[in-house]
């Protein structure tokens, strides 16, 4: 960890849409985050699809910077929508080429997962998947409390603003406890 004092966040939304719910329960955490803590969100929006024969001639600006930005941050917090049962594309996407080789940013960081969804299962299914990834990867996801907002089109207002009090209470919660996490992660390294 860089800065004990300060932890750094980098948050990463799994959804390109304007009025993406996720998006929105990225800007509520992060407006619940404590006073130790800063979060900068990562934009995946032009990273190409992954094909190996551009990877071989480098890593295109975009996933470089995704690559850095996963570094240099000491914590990761993932919105992340469900599609169809599982991830979206992009966000998989975005997994798969700032995972390759050489040095592979993701391993050993402490990560927190968020997630809205239109269904009652407030996109469980897709941060099951993302929790199988983080296997791989060797992230150290944060296992509770879990923010699963379903039904959030009613939970949303009109400008993008979190109305649930039991989804506020618990993203304060979950970012409490991704500073606890990081830090105790920090020790053992």
């Amino acid at each position: 960890m860089s800065d004990p004092a300060n932890i750094s966040v980098l948050a990463i939304c799994g959804s390109l849409r304007q009025g993406s719910y996720n998006m929105a329960t990225l800007r509520a955490a992060i407006a619940a985050k404590p006073a130790d803590m800063t979060v900068s969100i990562a934009d995946i929006s032009a990273i190409p699809l992954y094909n190996e024969d551009v990877r071989a001639q480098g890593f295109p600006g975009p996933v470089e910077t995704l690559r850095q930005q996963i570094r240099m941050a000491d914590a990761l917090l993932i919105a992340c929508p469900e599609y169809n049962y599982s991830m979206t594309g992009v966000l998989k996407n975005a997994i798969d080429w700032a995972s390759r080789p050489p040095e592979q940013p993701f391993a050993g960081k402490p990560l927190a997962i968020i997630g809205a969804a239109a269904g009652m299962a407030g996109s469980a299914r897709a941060q099951y998947d993302l929790r199988r990834s983080c296997v791989f990867l060797d992230l150290h996801p944060l296992n509770k409390p879990e923010v699963l907002i379903g039904q959030a089109q009613n939970k949303f207002d009109s400008d993008g603003n979190l109305t649930d009090a039991v989804a506020r209470d618990l993203l304060r919660d979950l970012m409490a406890n991704l500073a606890i996490w990081t830090r105790l992660i920090a020790k053992k390294a």
